[in-house]
């Protein structure tokens, strides 16, 4: 009768057993689905490229502000940065689109323009490099058109450091 209980009580303790592993399990289960979830939510909602990295020293000690929208008030125009003609292939399989445009800067105020005459072919570079990027069907919309214009705004004021462009006006645009 004794050998009988010890088989119970033995019964009884590798059942507790295994339903304590299986609460164990489950528990790291969890956590690793809301630990993922956690990292995927802060990768992603971080990936809009306007994250600011914490352990950067300003170079200046004037902080100016980074917007990465352009500005739609168009009665109180800034000054205006006039670059020279691009003439870029567009992004097709067999070559033969190409855009032939003028830009003009919207500058946030005057003393921008002495930077922008250091760095107009750092500027160039940046247009170019995001106008030859396109396809002919994202720049022939209006939409399109917008985002071209967002996506350049967006990398010039990446490397300005004295003031920011606050829109660009094409007065020329050509696409073949």
């Amino acid at each position: 009768m004794a050998d009988k209980k010890t088989d119970e009580e033995e019964v009884i303790e590798k059942k507790s057993g295994g339903s304590m592993v299986l609460i164990i399990v489950i528990v790291l289960l969890v956590l690793l689905l809301v630990g993922g979830g956690l990292v995927a939510y802060f990768l992603l909602s971080g990936s809009d490229g306007n994250a600011v990295d914490a352990t950067a020293q300003p170079t200046k000690s004037k902080t100016v502000k980074r917007t990465g929208k352009r500005s739609t008030d168009y009665l109180t125009v800034g000054p205006m940065y006039p670059m020279n003609q691009f003439i870029v292939n567009l992004l097709s399989e067999n070559g033969s689109r190409f855009l032939k445009t003028t830009i003009n800067l919207e500058l946030d105020k005057p003393e921008l323009s002495a930077e922008l005459d250091k760095k107009k072919p750092l500027i160039r570079d940046i247009i170019i490099r995001v106008l030859s990027s396109k396809t002919f069907e994202e720049v022939s919309t209006m939409k399109g058109k917008s985002r071209l214009k967002d996506e350049i705004v967006s990398k010039i004021n990446d490397v300005l450091a004295d003031g920011q462009i606050k829109n660009i006006f094409f007065t020329d645009f050509v696409v073949q």
